[in-house]
């Protein structure tokens, strides 16, 4: 009876231990567009591949999921959002979206509600939430582009998640980073766009 006993007990002590170990391990799965999607290369060129190699040694046994469809709106990945938290079970969610909405004219309302609704949803799925600050051309003026601007840290003020810095930071508007449809950054530079995401991504890592 003793020995029953005692194997239960160390059973039952291997079960919690990887019960733990399960429900301590990180996950980051990235809602993007094109930028987060290595639009004109190969995945392996795009900076979610770069992070992953940037991770592999201090954080191994994080999961990244790079959900990332190039064309994708706030809408579009409002929609798929509740499948991938459920099939996923991040602890972090960076959300890259809005310069479609932003480069179609969506209206300001719906863009800001779609966000709040994509890091609610998200952080209600006990993750954290990283929204990447996006730019547009002043195509549909200053009050547009500014509402768009300031739409971003709207949400995170409302939501109390994390603002970071544009990804496009040092590539926008330099001919050399920048493929030939003069929108989408080339392979030189996704290091740059790693090392704008970076900081906020490790902060919340830790």
């Amino acid at each position: 009876m003793i020995i029953k006993l005692v194997l239960k007990l160390a059973l039952l002590c291997v079960l919690l231990i990887g019960t733990a170990v399960q429900a301590g391990q990180q996950s980051i799965l990235i809602l993007g567009d094109s930028i987060s999607a290595a639009y004109g290369m190969s995945v392996q060129q795009g900076w979610v591949a770069l992070l992953a190699g940037r991770l592999a040694d201090s954080h191994p046994e994080l999961n990244i999921v790079n959900a990332s469809i190039s064309g994708e709106t706030t809408a579009g990945g409002l929609r798929r959002l509740p499948d991938l938290l459920t099939s996923h079970e991040p602890t972090i969610v960076l959300v890259e979206l809005g310069g479609n909405d932003g480069l179609r004219g969506y209206p300001i309302n719906r863009f800001r509600s779609n966000l709040n609704q994509i890091v609610t949803l998200s952080q209600q799925a006990g993750a954290q939430v990283i929204l990447a600050q996006m730019e547009i051309p002043p195509n549909y003026g200053t009050r547009y582009t500014s509402a768009f601007h300031d739409s971003y840290s709207m949400v995170v003020e409302d939501t109390g998640s994390t603002l970071a810095p544009f990804l496009l930071d040092g590539v926008a508007g330099r001919s050399e980073l920048i493929q030939g449809d003069g929108l989408h950054p080339t392979v030189a530079a996704q290091a740059r766009i790693l090392e704008n995401i970076l900081p906020a991504l490790l902060k919340a890592l830790d």
